[in-house]
């Protein structure tokens, strides 16, 4: 087994992987620093997906404060104020940073400044975007600036465990270098979790075919808690394109509702605001739960969605303001400009993950953890705009925190090697069993999750999806893959891919049966009831054994209580931002 060293380790090369690696140069340039992609740095990941843009209160009439109070009120109170107070503030710095220092450019108004997008759930158009391809802009441009530094770069290379040293800090992460099979064990002072969550355990999703929660995975390996794993947000408008395609669930990006797009019923008529008075731009999990709630009562389409329409905003003007989600659906023979498009609500986004401090580290020395991975920033639903702001701004942050804490530790701790060897023959351990059907049993784990821990859950569902989730680790630990080399084994990955997703399946299922309440992107049918906000709790879930161990924490309202205001320094006609 190779063994490599270095000072920190980042696993992940979206926007909080790269952020990471440059604030960590930024603030010690001797750091060896090496960022490890599951796929090519540059090309994989969410970041790149991200279309609709970049929430940050940089335009005049916004405050921090008013960004800050529709984050909390958008997540439903559960977010950890003082990482959303964090997120708030740092957003517009890191706008500042990706145009001047990374060399990004967002699209801006006739007189230069920048242009703010309406989205959805937010009181002031902040979202800052590149057309409707925002994602690509970042990522090529972070990407440029780290292909330019002495960053080491290990492409295609997934990591299996976090692995303890026995005075329980991190000693590093075994990983497997997919283009040979073989496994290579990276020694690290300090180790990055930034994999992304990407909740492709559910029949319709957006994320890439890569994602399967291996961070989220590995950390539960670890003992470690995660929070608010029953919020998953499902996007109102997954692109509904019939089978045999992977654009089925792809998201056709919020600004289409925020620039005046009406959803239809499948009788050609809106149906939004009798569900919320804000129509379309009501809130993710509000839009999600309503067309949800159509295509149950059997207004859809024939294919079980509905439609988004854009034509009455012109389509000479639907196809400059949105290029990308045109040639999207031209794709699949569809035209956004000229007439309805079928959508289906589809699996977006993980508010739930590892539990944080300000500074990303985490209960286990040495780990630091940023992006998708994270919990408490979001609470039940994470506006849309907020995500590769989360990404960017805790990257940020955690490299800031890695390089002090790397080149405060002498040397490299030495790991369990009870603990490094079982970590291996836990992922060899599919080449010593029969055959099994894996397509079949990711199909069976897809349908459990939609139907009975998807968008609308019960008592009895969540029960049936634990009880199936119970039966698929079993019959996942009695099915192998084909032998073979290991180089590029597709069969291989994807028995690791189940296994990461069916765990955290599980931490989701159990975490939603757990709350008898509905808030956000949880929604109860048989406990509909809100609660007071005054009362809001978090779950947190942690891996005991093979046994889910769950605990509920009253929120602390460190900045302010639900009924509260905060006093707002609005942002001045220059565009400087609060304090």
């Amino acid at each position: 087994m190779e063994t490599l060293k270095t000072d920190i380790l980042i696993l992940g090369t979206g926007g909080a992987g790269l952020f990471a690696a440059l604030h960590a140069l930024k603030a010690d340039p001797d750091l060896n620093i090496a960022v490890a992609a599951k796929g090519l740095l540059g090309k994989c990941g969410c970041t790149r997906m991200v279309q609709g843009g970049y929430n940050a209160a940089l335009i005049p009439g916004d405050s921090i404060e008013r960004h800050f109070m529709d984050s909390l009120i958008g997540g439903s109170w559960l977010p950890n104020q003082d990482l959303a107070w964090l997120l708030v503030n740092e957003a517009p710095k890191r706008i500042l940073e990706l145009e001047n220092e990374a060399g990004c450019f967002f699209d801006r108004n006739p007189d230069g400044t920048l242009h703010g997008k309406a989205f959805a759930g937010q009181t002031f158009d902040r979202t800052i975007h590149k057309g409707d391809l925002t994602g690509i802009e970042i990522i090529n441009r972070l990407a440029e600036q780290v292909w330019a530094r002495n960053v080491r770069r290990l492409e295609e290379c997934r990591a299996v465990g976090l692995i303890p040293a026995s005075d329980g800090s991190l000693a590093g992460v075994l990983m497997v270098d997919m283009r040979t099979g073989d496994f290579v064990w990276v020694q690290a002072k300090a180790v990055l979790l930034a994999t992304g969550g990407g909740p492709t355990m559910y029949r319709y999703h957006t994320p890439s075919g890569d994602k399967a929660c291996d961070g989220m995975a590995m950390a539960l390996r670890a003992g470690l808690p995660l929070r608010d794993m029953e919020m998953v947000q499902f996007h109102p408008t997954g692109l509904l394109a019939g089978e045999g395609t992977r654009l089925t669930g792809t998201v056709l990006e919020e600004g289409l509702r925020g620039a005046g797009g009406y959803l239809l019923g499948g009788d050609g008529e809106r149906f939004m605001l009798k569900y919320d008075e804000r129509g379309e731009r009501a809130t993710r999990d509000i839009v999600s739960q309503s067309i949800y709630s159509e295509i149950r009562s059997g207004n859809c389409t024939e294919d079980g969605g509905v439609f988004i329409e854009m034509s009455h905003l012109g389509p000479d003007n639907v196809r400059r303001m949105f290029k990308g989600m045109v040639e999207r659906c031209a794709d699949v023979g569809l035209d956004l400009a000229g007439g309805p498009v079928p959508v289906v609500p589809t699996a977006h986004y993980m508010m739930g993950g590892i539990e944080i401090g300000l500074d990303c580290s985490t209960a286990l020395p040495g780990l630091y953890v940023a992006g998708e991975d994270t919990g408490g920033v979001h609470g039940s639903n994470r506006l849309g705009g907020n995500g590769v702001a989360d990404s960017t701004v805790f990257g940020g942050v955690a490299g800031g925190a890695m390089a002090p804490f790397a080149r405060g530790r002498n040397a490299h701790a030495e790991p369990d090697r009870a603990l490094l060897d079982e970590a291996r023959a836990r992922c060899l351990s599919p080449y010593e069993k029969p055959a099994g059907d894996l397509a079949g049993m990711l199909t069976r784990l897809s349908n459990l999750m939609w139907d009975k821990a998807g968008i609308t859950r019960d008592k009895a569902g969540l029960q049936d999806a634990l009880a199936g989730l119970e039966d698929l680790t079993g019959e996942l630990a009695q099915t192998g893959v084909p032998k073979s080399t290991r180089a590029f084994d597709l069969n291989w990955h994807q028995w690791l891919n189940l296994e990461n997703m069916i765990l955290t399946s599980r931490a989701i299922a159990a975490s939603a049966l757990s709350r008898e309440s509905s808030q956000g992107s949880h929604h109860r049918s048989d406990f509909p009831d809100k609660g007071d906000p005054k009362d809001a709790a978090f779950v947190s879930v942690r891996l005991d054994s093979d046994k889910l161990a769950l605990k509920t924490t009253p929120v602390d309202f460190t900045r302010v209580r639900p009924g509260d205001t905060l006093p707002e320094t609005p942002i001045g006609e220059t565009g400087e931002t609060a304090t």
